[in-house]
Order: structure tokens, then sequence, then C-alpha cells
């Protein structure tokens, strides 16, 4: 028989010291909690240990010799009664919301749901098979030493790379086949390299938490891969874990700081994989379903459906808050990430647990972070939208927060598409986006530029489909978005057409072009530098294939080396990723030139007349020195940049302003041979290439 006594309520979760192991579960409406034990090898069940103390709402006991390794489970046992926001089932094994480590990954079954499926009234009626043999166990670990070691990107440097733990290195032939897909091949040298090579500065990686599939994906022989469906926000996602250690996830963190680049983790804490009153009991629903989860004020047997994943976490419980905080910081502190991007943010800032549910930059997860010492000094991203009413909230975060900034998506898009009258709207998002960003000490790089995401169209596809193509889904080609603002340029999908493939090549550039030379943070897809293409699937989600894998092998080193190209030559010119937005107030007394201004092809400022014409298509952006201080990086500061962007499908003559100083050419996306050096202009009437990006260099004589 094991020796208890009765340990302590803190910390949550199974903490070993040395001796044994402290368990520690919250839930405030149980009536009795069980700790059961399993054979390491066979999971077979060995014991069964019932919880005598109760402090604070924490069920909680020490257990002598339980060392790592140990697997573990909870049955919590309490009312099972929908209507009142209750569902207790001893009959399943649950995972602990603290476990560090999963054994296995998860293995589907109908014995995960709470409820008889084949009852009219389904999740009424209490079902009482057990779920043991197939529910993946807690793993008791020792406690990780934390990794230390952090690097600091200012945020107006950072380039960030945005890739999937398994799409990155599944085909990747430097890595060993047996390694490739997880955390062990990302901290490979031969990919730490290319990420180098790039010069990004920060790489996002999709979700690494503890996932599980949802039913539906895998009835259609599918799996969800790109993982938002989150169950255990400590433990690692087995299915990324070559071995059983989990210094494998520090390791790698490890590998990336040391080459000067660092690890954002994309987060889902707005819901959890167990879905919604129809949805199976993994471990929440469980422990203190009414605690865990936002319900409906009017029947608690539904949920509030803010992620449009059936549930939504209640952060307004100061137990889950707490969850969420202790699961950040051990992610920052013990395993040595930089920084967090949070899935459908706009939930965490919904108020109220019933009533108003408006969003609150001052809710009380956005004070806590603010607070911490911990997580105040690392990067916070937000998705700044969920599904809810009055949802979409960008530009509307805290200070201290970067965003992601879909109109700018759309504006680059549709500029480049031909859409008309995209000049006001490109000129806001080129500048920063400060009509959305620039409040309370907000700076440019509070703008998280992007034109592709792991959620919708390749840059490749976006210039090459006109309509999505989503059949593999098995959803009858009705998921995905509609408005993709893309274009194929005469033909849909792949082609041979010389002409059409090299107008395909020329717009790519351009948005790539559009996407490093404005203010802000630029954010880069993984594979977009390789013409990676997934067929015109815009909502790849379930495609755990070669549809979606990084493929190394194919032939697009000229565009490789335009987006090497293109990052080296943002950080080579500081203009480019200013620390404050500047609106043409400062005049520099060396050239006479505003800090911003627009130009029209006359050589002249655009006047109101040129803004509001619906057909232009050509314009300039002017950035000018006004300080005359050099980076730290750079021995010469230009005195000025001039960025000429042609969406017509025709040449513009197109006037330089006539200031007596040296123009030359660095950047001209028509000639894809050329190299981001500076030529000299012998002329300042110039003809710009139908489709193209080209910026010019000035100093004063």
């Amino acid at each position: 028989m094991t020796v208890t006594s009765p340990g302590k309520p803190y910390p949550l979760g199974a903490t070993f010291d040395g001796n044994g192991t402290n368990f520690a579960i919250f839930s405030a409406h149980a009536s009795k909690v069980e700790l059961c034990l399993f054979d390491a090898d066979t999971e077979e069940e060995i014991e069964r240990i019932t919880f005598t103390e109760y402090t604070d709402e924490v069920w909680h006991a020490y257990i002598a010799n339980i060392k790592p390794g140990t697997l573990y489970g909870y049955r919590v046992y309490g009312p099972y009664d929908p209507h009142h926001g209750h569902r207790f089932n001893p009959h399943k094994l649950l995972l602990d919301p603290y476990a560090k480590q999963l054994n296995r990954s998860f293995g589907y079954s109908k014995k995960h749901y709470g409820f008889d499926t084949r009852a009219s009234q389904r999740d009424l009626i209490l079902d009482t098979s057990d779920n043991a043999d197939v529910m993946p166990k807690c793993v008791v670990t020792e406690k990780l030493a934390g990794l230390n070691s952090r690097v600091d990107i200012a945020d107006n440097e950072t380039i960030i790379y945005e890739a999937h733990v398994k799409g990155f290195t599944q085909l990747n032939p430097e890595v060993p086949v047996q390694m490739r897909g997880t955390f062990k091949a990302l901290s490979q040298p031969s990919v730490i390299q290319y990420l180098q090579d790039l010069a990004i500065t920060s790489i996002e990686l999709l979700p690494v938490q503890a996932f599980f599939d949802e039913s539906f994906v895998l009835e259609k022989g599918l799996k969800n891969y790109w993982g938002y469906n989150s169950i255990g926000f400590f433990a690692p996602e087995p299915r990324y874990c070559h071995t059983q250690d989990l210094s494998e996830f520090q390791q790698m963190v490890q590998a990336f700081h040391q080459a000067g680049i660092q690890v954002i983790l994309d987060v889902v804490y707005n819901h959890t994989a167990e879905g919604n009153h129809l949805g199976p009991t993994y471990s929440f629903k469980g422990i203190d379903n009414k605690s865990y989860y936002r319900l409906d004020p009017v029947d608690n047997r539904f949920y509030l459906n803010f992620s449009g994943c059936g549930n939504t976490l209640n952060l307004g419980h100061p137990r889950v808050l707490q969850l969420v905080m202790d699961s950040l910081r051990y992610w920052v502190d013990v395993m040595g990430v930089d920084g967090f991007r949070f899935d459908l943010a706009t939930i965490l800032g919904r108020k109220d647990y019933y009533g108003n549910d408006s969003f609150f930059s001052h809710s009380s997860f956005f004070a806590a972070l603010k607070q911490d010492p911990t997580l105040a000094g690392v990067k916070l991203i937000a998705e700044p939208w969920d599904i809810g009413t009055d949802g979409y909230k960008l530009g509307q975060f805290p200070g201290g927060w970067s965003e992601w900034n879909d109109r700018f998506r759309d504006a680059v898009r549709r500029f480049w598409r031909g859409d008309e009258n995209m000049l006001p709207e490109l000129a806001s998002r080129l500048h920063g986006s400060a009509d959305l960003f620039e409040h309370g000490g907000r700076r440019p790089f509070a703008s998280i530029n992007y034109v592709t995401a792991h959620d919708g169209y390749t840059l490749h596809d976006l210039v090459t489909y006109e309509k999505r193509h989503n059949e593999a889904n098995g959803e009858g080609n009705h998921d995905g978005h509609d408005g993709n603002f893309s274009c194929n340029y005469g033909v849909e999908g792949e082609t041979s057409d010389p002409t059409i493939n090299r107008i395909r090549t020329q717009q790519k550039r351009n948005i790539l072009a559009t996407l490093f030379l404005s203010q802000g943070s630029p954010m880069l897809l993984a594979g977009d530098e390789r013409n990676h293409s997934q067929r015109g699937n815009n909502n790849a989600y379930c495609q755990d294939n070669e549809l979606t894998w990084f493929n190394w092998q194919t032939e697009s080193n000229e565009q490789v080396e335009f987006v090497k190209q293109l990052i080296q030559f943002r950080k080579n010119h500081p203009l480019l990723n200013r620390l404050q937005y500047q609106h043409g107030h400062t005049v520099s007394k060396k050239t006479g030139l505003k800090d911003l201004s627009w130009f029209n092809c006359h050589g002249e400022p655009m006047n109101e007349n040129n803004w509001v014409n619906r057909s232009l298509k050509c314009f300039a952006l002017l950035l000018a020195d006004t300080e005359h201080s050099p980076s730290k990086q750079q021995e010469h500061q230009d005195d000025a940049l001039m960025i000429i962007f042609n969406a017509h499908d025709h040449e513009c003559k197109f006037q330089l302003p006539e200031i007596g100083g040296d123009w030359s050419l660095l950047l001209n996306t028509a000639d894809d041979k050329a190299e981001m050096t500076a030529t000299p202009m012998t002329s300042t009437m110039l003809t710009i290439d139908p489709y193209s990006c080209t910026v010019y260099v000035y100093n004063q004589k």
C-alpha cells in the first residue's frame, strides 16, 4: 500500500521533490478525487488513491516513493447534471491540466464521451464505459532546470518566420529519417543554418502544446495538422518528440538562441479539445466543467462559443486565469521561449462570466500579464479577432502587444491584383498602420505585417488560383475563405505558359518587396521563399502530408536569394524600420526633405485629386533621414529612399524629384537577375516597368 500524507495545495500538478511526489488538482464542485497510478510499460492500473485533503478548492496529497516516469491520471466524482453545468463522470480517466508530459499521442475512441452517444438526448445520459485503456497517461517528471539563455531582438528589428514543427523538417534530406518532424529535427545544424542564411530574427511555431485530433477529422482519414485543439497547456505534443526526454525542447530552443534566433510559440488559450456539449471528456469537463468553461447563462448545458470550436475557456475564473499564467511562465522560465502569438486573442479580453461579454483592453488577463515580471518582457502577439459579437479588435490591444494586421494583408493583395481605389488604404499600411496603432504610445512595430500565413493561400497559390480547391479536406469544398483577393493571370492552376509564369513570378517579388519595405514587423510564411504550393487549398488544417510539408527539393534558388536580399536590404536601410511614426512634419536641415512624403508620377507631392483617383495605381513613398544619426550597424545613413509602386499593366513615366543630389537604383522587381546594389541614375525621368516595385536611394552632393 502506498504511503500518503496530506501534502500541499500548491503548486498545482505533480511535483517531485527527490523522495516522492506532491499531487494537487483544483475542483470547486467535486465530491471526491481519485489518483490512478499505472504501470509504465503495460499501462495497467496498479493503484487508486482517494484524496482526503481539500484546501481552498484544491484536492491534494503527497505520495512517498513516486518517482519521475510514473504514469497517472484522475477520476473525479460529483453530480452529472448538464443543465446546471456539471459533467462529472468517474468512469472517465482524466488528464491533469498541469501535466508536464504525456506518455503518448492521442488515439480516438467513443469511450472518451462522458454521455451515451446512442441516446436521443445524448449528453443528458451518463456513459459508464471506462476509457483508461485508450487515454494517454500523464507522466511525473523531474523538475527541469530553467533555460536561462535569451535572445534580445529589438521590436523594430524583428522579422518573423512562421513555421510548423513537422512540416518544416519532414522532407529535409539532411535530417535523419527517424528524427524528422520533431523538435530534435528543428535543432539540427542544417536547419538552423538555413534560417540563419535567410537572416530572420524569430521563428514562430504553430501550436506545440499537447493537442488531440477531432473525431470528424479522423473519420475522414485526416488529422489536425495545425494543432489548434489544445488539451495540455504544459506538455509538449508527443508526436513532435523524438524521445521521452523533455529536454529535447530546451535543446531546440538553445540551438536557436545560439544562432541568435528567438522562439515564439503559437498558443491556444481560448478553447480546448473537448468541444461543445456533444464533445468528449478528456480533462476539464470532468474535473470542473462549470469553473473551466463559459456556459450559457440560460441553460448551463450549453457552452458560449466565441472560438468556433465548441467552447470557450473561462478566464474570468481566478483558477483558470492562474492555469494560463502558470503555463505561460513555464514555457518562458523553464523551456526558454521568447514570446507568444495568441490564437483568437479577443476572447482573452472578454470581461464577464455572465452578462457583459464586451472586449476590455484592461481585462484581468491583460492586467495579469502587464504586472508579471517574467511575462512583461516577452513578445506578445495577438490574433485580434474571434467569432463572437463585435469580435474584430485590430488595433485595440494594450500597449506592449503586437497584432496580426489582416488589413495589411488585404491591401497588398488587392493593390497588386490591380483593384481600383487602393492607394489610400495601401499608403496607410505602408506607413505602419498609424490609423490603427498610433495611440497610447504604441509604435509601428505593433503591426505584424503579413500577406500569407498558415491559414489561407501560400504566396505561390495567391498568384496561381482564383478559387479555393479544398476538396481534399472532405467538406465538399465549402470550407476555407471566400475573399482571398487572389489572381491567376489567365489560367487556373499551374501552366506552362511563359508569359503567365513571368507575371506570376514578378507579382510574388512585388508582394515580398512590399512586405519587407513597409513600416512595421514583417512575417514570412515558411515555404513562400521556395514557391511552396498547396495546390489551391486555402484551409489545409487537416493535411498532414506533402501538400503542407516544406519541399526542400524545389528548384527555387532565385526566389530564396531574392528573399535573403530583401531581408538584408531591410536591415541595411534603417529608414524602413523606424521606431516612431512620422507624418511629414519634420524636415531635414540637410536636404529639405520631409521625414515622410508621397509623390505622384510628375515628381510632385500627391494631391487630393491623386488620392481620390480610383484608377491610379502608380505612386511613390519617400522616406527621408531628418536626424542624421547612422544606426549601430551602419556607418552611413541614407539621406532618403524613394519606393515606387506600379500595379498598372503598362509602363509609367515617373519623374524623380529634382533636388540637386544623386539618385541610384537599388531594387527593381521587374529585373529577376539584378543584385540589390546601387546603380547611379543618369536621368531623373524614369520608365517604370508594369507590375513592378522599384527603390531608389538619394544622397545629397
